[in-house]
């Protein structure tokens, strides 16, 4: 079952959305600067640190998959 499912679909439907209030958190962690791509070797070298700064590097190659159509 969904994390968030006993609220209705709304709260499963925008999930991305709560997950991703930092906004430029993890460029600024990586020293990329904002407006500029992650390169794929920092972020899977990120995605293996841990904490805050690995969740967020996992997310963010999560999210890469999604394709907008």
């Amino acid at each position: 079952m969904l994390r968030g499912s006993h609220l209705g679909v709304s709260m499963a439907k925008n999930w991305i959305a709560g997950a991703t209030k930092n906004k430029g958190a993890l460029h600024k962690n990586l020293g990329v600067p904002t407006g500029q791509k992650i390169p794929a070797g920092k972020l899977a070298a990120a995605a293996k640190r841990p904490g805050k700064v690995g969740k967020e590097a996992r997310l963010a190659e999560t999210l890469k998959g999604f394709k907008k159509r």
